[in-house]
């Protein structure tokens, strides 16, 4: 077995998994970090089960052929469609320690500590909503909750074109939201299930009523790896500690650097990741 310590790895297919990485970066300060988005492929989020699976293990295996003993899919697609056959069919049959989680749990977890009144909203991809992840996790924990799910098709696009602060947003985040409010009326917590979707807060705070809260998951699934770290030592003692985070792109590094700015709030350098 190779004990050698590596970087914590973490990928999404993606820019949105950098509002994920940021979280964990802040509450976990002292660790190495290597990001991984896979933007040669985007979008994950229509993409059948099959596909995305294949595509999410091509790019953890490159993550563990550059040290990473543990990857985090911080992506809601990848977890929803791909972290299963991953951790029961791949890692099992690797000669060496392995661990990769995702951000569906860390989220349904917490959310019956956040809601009143029982009724929580799923905000999504189209991918995630058709794979019912949430529905089937939040009822594992919290059986008594009733889930209800939006899919929000143009959402992520308004990100990545840097139009989230338009006219344009407006528009579509307000139909959204009508429609999960609609659903049910008495929703007092919404989860953004789509690590782009924090990049809206502002606008979707605009349209809601003041009695419901928005829940983005970075911070949860932050503090999710900050105790899964005190409760396995054997994981936490091969992560490498030196507070240096690097940054690869499946495609252009200058589009890459330019869109992780947006994320972040601080410029990157980022190299590029030939695919096999």
């Amino acid at each position: 077995m190779s004990e050698k310590n590596g970087p914590i790895g973490v990928f999404d297919s993606g820019y949105g998994g950098l509002t994920v990485f940021k979280e964990i970066v802040k509450q976990l300060p002292e660790y190495d970090y290597l990001y991984l988005g896979d933007n040669a492929r985007v979008p994950y989020g229509t993409r059948s089960f099959e596909t995305v699976y294949k595509y999410t293990w091509e790019c953890v295996q490159h993550l563990f052929e550059k040290g990473c003993k543990l990857v985090i899919l911080a992506c809601n697609t990848a977890s929803a469609k791909a972290l299963r056959s991953i951790q029961q069919n791949n890692i099992p049959n690797l000669p060496d320690f392995r661990r990769v989680l995702g951000v569906i749990r860390p989220t349904a977890e917490i959310v019956g500590e956040l809601t009143k009144t029982r009724k929580v909203g799923i905000l999504a991809t189209q991918g995630t909503i058709s794979s019912e992840s949430y529905v089937l996790e939040i009822g594992k924990f919290f059986p008594d909750i009733d889930v209800v799910q939006e899919a929000c098709p143009m959402w992520v696009p308004l990100v990545e074109n840097n139009e989230f602060n338009s006219n344009g947003a407006d528009y579509f985040i307000q139909k959204n939201l009508n429609n999960i409010l609609e659903k049910v009326s008495d929703i007092d917590t919404l989860i953004l299930a789509c690590t782009h979707y924090p990049l809206l807060l502002g606008k979707i705070k605009q349209y809601l009523p003041g009695n419901v809260q928005v829940v983005s998951q970075g911070g949860l699934v932050a503090a999710s790896l900050k105790d899964y770290m005190v409760r396995h030592p054997e994981i936490e003692r091969l992560c490498s500690k030196g507070g240096i985070s690097e940054f690869y792109t499946t495609e252009s590094t200058e589009s890459f650097n330019e869109k992780a700015a947006i994320f972040l709030g601080h410029q990157v350098f980022s190299k590029h990741l030939a695919l096999h």
